[in-house]
């Protein structure tokens, strides 16, 4: 199947093949048809399988072949800035050639840029893309145009639940008309999530593919250490590969911190990002990293979700992640666009328990492998351990040295003991 077998405008068509789309993803292929239908729409979908043009271009279809006013038409609600950047970009490049206006709506700009997102919500942007906090600020105000609203879509709206923005979401909803078309669209599907569906939705049709597990083509595996040895360890496996581009997870923005600043104290080419930063110094850093400018970033969850950046060689989680989906994500930034892809992760020494319930929920044990010599002592790996036991050591167990890097051409292979 291709893009021109949807029956798109030619001027939406001329959009899509300036952004070199070709071929749909399995849920393009399903999600298109339905929106163009009309249909409500509930999609889980784990991360990196064109969800976000799932959703753009049958909007972008309707609203170029509809009747123009000055309303807005299309509102796009998501968690955090860095998504919605994304999301507007993509959504840039596909309307290039139509006459669709647009605009991210979003926090942690100066005064200049909440006047800009008014002129463009009062005048009646088509497509409006914004984080919800954000976006109340505009509608407490009275001048957003948006009672002839066509279509609402709920992007990562399980990210939003867990960040506690249910309550806005449903107020948001409330300055909005009945009548109108709305997709939610989530990697998991909680009990939560089914209760907004069934509060916003009308007779959904539901779509759900590969939920929560990590593409096939990404090799996982893990360290067993002490906290202590996690910064040298990251060290070792960046000296040990040239891999051109690397992304670090850390769950706290202390640690985001420390090891960005040891990283380019040791001469790494490493930036970190976090919510301390100001936003044109995210989208810098982001910028440089997306280019490959930059080699090697450190960043919170903030990146784990709806980033879209191909050709991540390397995620690292120096820190296990609170949650399985929270892995997933994280994991799913590599072995995108028909690449492979390694994940290591740092099991530290509180940390096992937390590691054995995501083994649990993606369904496969992930492989222990063994620290290098010169990083000192091992330790056991022991699913049960509460927190506050003591850690156990382990000079040499007959666990597994890293998985061999592959090679594009298939000819050799380095080791990350090596």
């Amino acid at each position: 199947m291709k893009f021109s077998d949807f029956g798109f405008s030619d001027r939406l068509m001329d959009g899509i093949d300036a952004m070199n789309y070709d071929t749909p993803t399995p849920v393009q292929e399903q999600v298109v048809p339905l929106i163009l239908a009309g249909k409500d729409l509930i999609v889980s979908a784990q991360t990196g399988t064109g969800k976000t043009a799932s959703y753009l271009l049958p909007i972008l279809q309707k609203i170029t072949t509809g009747n123009p006013d000055d309303h807005i038409k299309a509102l796009v609600i998501v968690p955090t800035r860095e998504l919605a950047i994304q999301i507007a970009q993509n959504l840039e490049g596909f309307s290039y050639f139509t006459s669709v206006s647009s605009i991210a709506v979003y926090g942690g700009g100066d005064g200049a840029s909440f006047s800009t997102e008014r002129q463009a919500l009062s005048s009646g942007a088509d497509i409006v893309i914004c984080t919800p906090g954000r976006m109340i600020s505009h509608l407490n105000m009275g001048y957003v145009n948006i009672d002839r609203l066509q279509f609402l879509i709920l992007d990562e709206a399980d990210r939003m639940l867990d960040m506690g923005f249910y309550g806005d979401i449903i107020k948001i909803i409330s300055f909005l008309p009945t009548k109108r078309q709305s997709l939610l669209l989530s990697a998991t599907m909680p009990p939560k999530i089914r209760e907004l569906a069934r509060k916003i939705l009308n007779q959904p049709e539901e779509i759900t593919l590969s939920l929560s597990k990590p593409p096939a083509k990404i090799v996982q595996e893990a360290f067993v250490v002490y906290n202590k040895q996690k910064v040298p360890l990251v060290k070792h496996l960046l000296k040990s590969h040239n891999f051109p581009s690397v992304l670090v997870f850390c769950s706290r923005k202390e640690n985001v911190k420390h090891l960005a600043r040891e990283l380019k104290e040791s001469g790494f080419l490493a930036e970190a990002i976090h919510s301390d930063l100001e936003q044109a110094e995210r989208e810098r850093v982001l910028g440089a990293f997306r280019s490959r400018q930059l080699k090697i970033l450190v960043a919170t969850d903030i990146l784990s979700r709806g980033i879209d950046i191909d050709n991540i060689d390397l995620v690292i989680n120096y820190d296990v992640p609170h949650d399985g989906e929270d892995y997933v994500h994280r994991i799913g930034r590599t072995a995108r666009a028909e690449t492979d892809g390694i994940a290591y992760t740092f099991i530290g020494e509180t940390e096992h328990r937390k590691f054995a319930m995501i083994e649990k929920l993606i369904g496969q044990t992930v492989t222990k492998v063994t620290l290098p010599p010169q990083l000192g002592e091992t330790m056991s790996y022991n699913p049960a351990r509460s927190d506050k036991q003591q850690p156990q050591r382990n000079r040499r167990d007959n666990r597994r040295r890293p998985s061999a890097r592959r090679t594009k051409g298939g000819g050799g292979t380095e080791r990350a003991g090596s």
